[in-house]
């Protein structure tokens, strides 16, 4: 068994990357590790970089932006010890109308972009002997919905890439997790229809939207040495949802 130092693995200031980290619950997770005491660094594609944090442009479809914003992150808080794989796009329509552009997209922006970040990072993790990865599906992933046949199969993908991660690497103190949001309390939600909204709501046991903050609080939860045993699990955050599937 692979012995890790609690001194070094939770201690504040570790150097943490968030992609897609600028708005919504990737900017929450961001928040949640800068409150923590951690050097927190953000990949983005456009918008302003919030106060505290170090904001790198990349793509994640990119193999040379992401290693230039490693390269710069790197220099700057030291190797990444906690990646957080957040960044995502939609393409949502019907299987008979979703061309193969729709599809493949999507795909390569979730799915093969984590495993991007995730390449690259496991380097400097490698050398550590200590990192968590971290990564965002959804409910969808696991539940299935219509209209995102390419949005659920990213996001069960990276069920897959977080257990064979473990197995890997799980010998070099090396986490590997998934996290599921359910329905999340964000501005795309806030614009949804009235009707809509209480038609979602109606499926929640717990009978309202997560906080970004809700999700936030997990994913910090899972990257800290309290967590150092949890390996390959996915873990719900939608208020009783999917029911662990």
């Amino acid at each position: 068994m692979q012995a890790t130092n609690p001194s070094d693995e939770d201690k504040p200031g570790r150097s943490v990357l968030v992609t897609g980290g600028n708005r919504g619950i990737g900017l929450a997770i961001a928040n949640a590790f800068l409150a923590n005491g951690d050097k927190v660094a953000i990949t983005y594609r456009s918008g302003e970089v919030p106060e505290g944090l170090l904001g790198v442009k990349a793509d994640v479809t990119s193999e040379e932006q992401l290693d230039a914003a490693f390269t710069e992150v790197e220099a700057a808080h030291g190797p990444v010890e906690v990646l957080v794989a957040n960044a995502g796009i939609t393409r949502d329509t019907l299987l008979l109308r979703m061309s193969e552009t729709d599809f493949t997209d999507v795909i390569d922006t979730n799915l093969t972009g984590a495993f991007r970040v995730i390449k690259r990072a496991s380097k400097g993790m490698i050398r550590l002997r200590r990192g968590r990865v971290v990564l965002i599906s959804s409910v969808t992933g696991l539940y299935g919905a219509p209209g995102q046949i390419n949005y659920s199969a990213s996001k069960a993908g990276l069920v897959g890439i977080a257990r064979s991660l473990t197995r890997e690497l799980g010998s070099r103190g090396i986490t590997a997790n998934v996290i599921a949001p359910g329905f999340i309390d964000t501005d795309m939600t806030a614009e949804l229809p009235e009707d809509t909204r209480k038609s979602y709501l109606a499926t929640i046991p717990a009978g309202r939207f997560a906080s970004p903050d809700e999700v936030a609080k997990v994913v910090r939860w899972v990257a800290s040495e309290e967590a150092g045993y949890i390996s390959g699990a996915v873990i719900p955050v939608d208020g009783g949802l999917g029911m662990g599937h």
